[in-house]
C-alpha cells in the first residue's frame, strides 16, 4: 500500500510540474523597432510581468488551457492574443506594439469573455481610480460622475448614487469583488457604501445588461474590479494620503502585498474623516459631516489546474444629515441627527481549468447594517438588517471554430431584518434565481455576440405595525419571471472606422418599497405610500456607437432609446397624513433616449499632448408627454493635458486642466423645478519620482477653482436651497516600495 501511495504521489507531483507551461518573447516598438517596457498579462491567471530594458519578458507557471494574452506600453495600441498552453511547453512570441492616441487598454472584465474593448461587442467605459482621483474627488462616487454618461444623486459630498442614463436607484447594479452589492439601494440617502481604497478600475455598462447580471441591472451595471495581486516573486508596499482643503478633511490608506509562485496575499486599510462642506457662498452646510473606516484583504492560489481568491471588505460609515443650516463649525464630530452603516463582504472566486474549457464558480456573502439615530446617540430609531448570498456559475465551453459560448446559473437568497422603532420597509425573504446562455462569434471584420435568460424572484414578506391603524403594512407573497435577450455586433467599416450595434432587453422586479412602503419616510419628508400590484419592469434598448481612431485622434459617438414598459415612479397626492404630503407608487409606460459625443487628439510627434472633449445628453419621458425626474442636465467637457515620461529619477509628469459645462435642466418632473446651467473649472498637477526602490509621487489639484455658486439638479439639498461644494484645493502623497 506504501508502495501505491508512493507512486500515485509521484505521479501527481510528476504531472503538476510537466502541465505548467512558460510564456517568453521579446516586445519592440513597430514604428522604430526600438525594444520597450511593456506589460504582459493573463486576465484569467490574474498572472503576468513586465519586459526589460532590452524587451524580453517570462512568465513562467502557466496551467494548461486557451487563454488572452495582453501586450501594453503607455502611448501604444495594446495588443491581444489568443494563446493555446499544452504540455508543459515554452512558447516564444515576439510582438510589435504601435503607436496609438488610445491610452492602454484594459481586459473588460464586467462583460463575459474578458476582450479588450476595441474588440468588445458592448461598449464599455473602464477608467482607473488613480485617475478619478486625480481629478479631485472626494468619494468613489463623486469620482464616477467624471464618466461619459454617468452621475449620481448626491446628499453632500457623503452620500451618492450612480445614475447612468438617466437610470438609477435599484435599475443600476454594483458589483464589487466579483459579486453584486446589496445595501437597500433603494433609498435616496444610501451610498455605495464601497471605499475607492483597494478599488482598481471602474466599469460602467451603459444600459441593460440583464442577460449577464438578472433583475436590476435594466439600466446599466457599475462594475468595480478590485486591486491585483503582486507579481509572482514580488512585495510591495504603499502609502496614500490625501488633504482636501474645503472639508478640511483627510484620506489615508497603507496597503501591502506579496506573492509566491502559487500564493498571493494582500490587505489594506484606510481612515477618511471629513468637517462640513463649504459651499461657493462661503457657508458651512451643518452636518454634513462623515467619516469613514475600510478594511479590504485577500487571498489567492493559482495551481495547474485551479484557481482560486478569497476576499473580503469591511466598510464602517458614519454619516451626518443635514436639515437646516446651523452653526458654523469645523468639528468633524458628528451630530444628531445621523447614520452608521456596516458593510460585510465576502467573496470566494473559484476557477477549474480544464484544456479546452474553464468553469467559474463565484460565491458571496453580505451583510448590511444600516442604524440611523435621530433623538438619542445610544439608541437607533431605525434599523435594518440585510444579509444575502449570491452565487454565479459560468461554464466556459470548448470553442466550437469561431464560436466561444458561456451558460450560467446565478441566483441570490436575502433576509432583511428591522430592529429599531421606524420601519421603512417590512421584515421580507427574497430569492432569484436565473440561468441563461450567450455565445460570440468571431471573424475578421466582425463580432456578433447574442444570448437569453430566463430568471424567476420571490418575495415573501411579513406584516408590520398594528393592523388597525392607518399604516398597517400587510404581508405580501409575490412571484416575478422574466425573460432578457441580446444581440449585438461590432463591425470593421473600414481601417481605421469601426461601429457596434447592440439590441438588448432587461426587466426589474419592484422593490419592497415600491411594494409595500406604508408610513413616512424620514429622509425624504414624504407618506409613501406602495403598490403591491406592481408589474415587473421591462425595457428594450437600442444602441449605436461609430468610433474613429488612429495614432492621432480618437472620436466616438454613441446614441441610445431606451423604450421601458411599466415604469415604476413616484407621484404626489392631494392627501396629507401626519402633516406629510402623500406620495403613490405608479407605474406607465417610459422612453428615455440621448448619447455621449467626443474626441481625443494625440497629435504626432506631440506625445506628450492631449486634449479630450465629451458631450452628454438624456431626455426622459413618461407615455402622457410628462418628464422624468432626476434625469442629469446635458453637459459639455473638455480637458487639456500633457504629460511626460522622464525616465530617470522623476519618471513621470502631467498636468491637466478642465472645464465642465452644465446647461439649464428645464425639462423637469411633476415635483421637481428648473435647475440654472453652471461651468466649474479644476486643474491639477502631479509628478513621481524614484528614489533607489522608492517611488514617490505628489499631486495637487484644485477643483471649482472659481468657487461657483451652483447646485445641481440632481442634488437632494435642491429643495431646500442649499448649494454644493465650493473651491477646495487637494494634496496628494503617495509612498510605494
Amino acid at each position: 500500500m506504501k508502495n501505491i501511495l508512493f507512486f500515485v504521489a509521484a505521479l501527481m507531483l510528476y504531472t503538476a510540474a510537466n502541465s505548467q507551461n512558460s510564456l517568453t518573447g521579446t516586445i519592440i516598438s513597430k514604428n522604430s523597432n526600438e525594444p520597450l517596457l511593456a506589460t504582459v498579462y493573463i486576465p484569467q491567471l490574474e498572472k503576468g510581468t513586465t519586459s526589460d530594458f532590452d524587451g524580453n519578458y517570462i512568465v513562467n507557471n502557466i496551467p494548461e488551457g486557451n487563454y488572452n494574452v495582453v501586450y501594453s506600453a503607455l502611448g501604444y495600441a495594446t495588443v491581444s492574443k489568443k494563446i493555446l498552453f499544452t504540455k508543459g511547453k515554452t512558447i516564444t512570441k515576439a510582438i510589435q506594439l504601435e503607436e496609438s492616441a488610445v491610452e492602454m487598454e484594459e481586459v473588460i472584465i464586467s462583460t463575459p469573455f474578458h476582450k479588450l474593448q476595441s474588440e468588445n461587442v458592448m461598449k464599455v467605459e473602464r477608467v482607473s481610480t488613480e485617475s478619478l482621483n486625480a481629478s479631485g474627488a472626494v468619494t468613489l462616487a463623486e469620482g464616477i460622475k467624471n464618466i461619459a454618461g454617468v452621475d449620481v444623486i448626491s446628499t453632500g459630498v457623503g452620500i451618492g448614487k450612480p445614475v447612468i442614463r438617466g437610470l438609477s436607484s435599484n435599475r443600476v447594479l454594483t458589483y464589487t469583488q466579483g459579486v453584486r452589492l446589496e445595501n437597500q439601494q433603494f433609498g435616496d440617502e444610501h451610498g455605495l457604501g464601497i471605499n475607492e481604497a483597494g478599488i482598481e478600475s471602474v466599469e460602467v455598462i451603459k444600459g441593460p445588461a440583464s442577460l449577464l447580471y438578472g433583475s436590476d441591472a435594466l439600466g446599466g451595471v457599475l462594475y468595480l474590479n478590485p486591486e491585483r495581486f503582486a507579481r509572482s516573486g514580488e512585495t510591495h508596499g504603499d502609502l496614500n494620503s490625501t488633504y482636501f482643503s474645503n472639508t478640511l478633511g483627510t484620506s489615508t490608506n497603507l496597503g501591502v502585498k506579496t506573492s509566491g509562485e502559487k500564493l498571493s496575499f494582500l490587505a489594506r486599510g484606510s481612515y477618511s474623516s471629513f468637517s462640513d462642506y463649504k459651499t461657493g457662498a462661503d457657508y458651512r452646510v451643518t452636518n454634513s459631516r462623515f467619516n469613514e473606516k475600510d478594511f479590504k484583504t485577500g487571498l489567492q492560489y493559482l495551481g495547474s489546474k485551479f484557481k482560486s481568491t478569497v476576499r473580503y471588505n469591511y466598510n464602517r460609515s458614519n454619516i451626518g444629515i443635514p436639515e437646516e443650516i446651523g452653526e458654523q463649525t469645523q468639528s468633524k464630530d458628528l451630530e444628531l441627527p445621523f447614520q452608521e452603516v456596516d458593510n460585510h463582504i465576502v467573496s470566494l472566486d473559484n476557477t477549474i481549468f480544464f484544456n479546452n474549457s474553464s468553469l467559474d464558480v463565484k460565491a458571496g456573502y453580505l451583510f448590511n447594517d444600516r442604524r440611523e439615530f435621530e433623538d438619542d446617540q445610544s439608541t437607533a430609531a431605525l434599523r435594518l438588517k440585510l444579509s444575502t448570498f449570491n452565487y454565479d456559475v459560468k461554464y466556459h465551453l470548448p470553442e466550437l471554430g469561431n464560436f466561444e459560448t458561456i451558460v450560467g446559473l446565478q441566483g441570490m437568497f436575502q433576509n432583511n431584518k428591522n430592529e429599531g422603532e421606524e420601519i421603512l420597509i417590512p421584515d421580507a425573504k427574497t430569492t432569484d434565481i436565473g440561468v441563461f446562455a450567450t455565445t460570440h462569434f468571431h471573424l475578421d471584420q466582425i463580432d456578433i455576440q447574442a444570448g437569453i435568460r430566463f430568471d424567476s424572484r420571490k418575495i415573501d414578506s411579513e406584516a408590520a405595525r398594528n393592523p388597525l391603524e392607518e399604516d398597517f403594512i400587510p404581508a405580501l407573497d409575490k412571484n416575478f419571471n422574466s425573460f432578457a435577450a441580446a444581440l449585438g455586433a461590432k463591425i470593421n467599416l473600414f481601417e481605421k472606422i469601426s461601429a457596434r450595434l447592440n439590441l438588448a432587453s432587461g426587466f426589474r422586479a419592484p422593490n419592497l418599497a415600491e411594494l409595500t412602503s406604508n408610513g413616512v419616510h424620514e429622509g425624504t419628508n414624504r407618506f409613501e405610500r406602495g403598490n403591491h400590484n406592481l408589474n415587473s419592469e421591462q425595457n428594450f434598448q437600442t444602441d449605436l456607437a461609430i468610433e474613429y481612431r488612429n495614432e492621432h485622434i480618437e472620436i466616438f459617438a454613441n446614441g441610445f432609446y431606451n423604450a421601458v414598459n411599466d415604469y415604476i415612479f413616484i407621484s404626489p397626492t392631494d392627501e396629507v397624513i401626519d402633516d406629510t404630503p402623500v406620495y403613490d407608487y405608479l407605474q406607465d409606460n417610459a422612453s428615455l433616449y440621448g448619447g455621449e459625443f467626443g474626441f481625443h487628439l494625440h497629435p504626432h510627434p506631440l506625445d506628450w499632448l492631449h486634449f479630450e472633449s465629451s458631450f452628454e445628453t438624456v431626455t426622459g419621458k413618461l407615455k402622457n408627454d410628462n418628464y422624468l425626474p432626476l434625469i442629469p442636465a446635458n453637459s459639455l467637457r473638455n480637458t487639456f493635458r500633457v504629460e511626460f515620461q522622464d525616465g530617470k529619477s522623476r519618471k513621470s509628469s502631467s498636468v491637466f486642466i478642465t472645464l465642465k459645462n452644465t446647461l439649464d435642466q428645464k425639462n423637469t418632473g411633476d415635483f421637481e423645478t428648473r435647475t440654472g446651467g453652471y461651468s466649474l473649472l479644476s486643474a491639477g498637477i502631479e509628478s513621481s519620482f524614484k528614489l533607489n526602490n522608492v517611488m514617490l509621487k505628489l499631486a495637487v489639484n484644485g477643483t471649482n477653482l472659481t468657487d461657483k455658486e451652483y447646485v445641481s439638479h440632481l442634488s437632494r439639498f435642491k429643495p431646500d436651497g442649499i448649494l454644493d461644494i465650493g473651491r477646495s484645493v487637494n494634496i496628494k502623497l503617495k509612498v510605494e516600495i
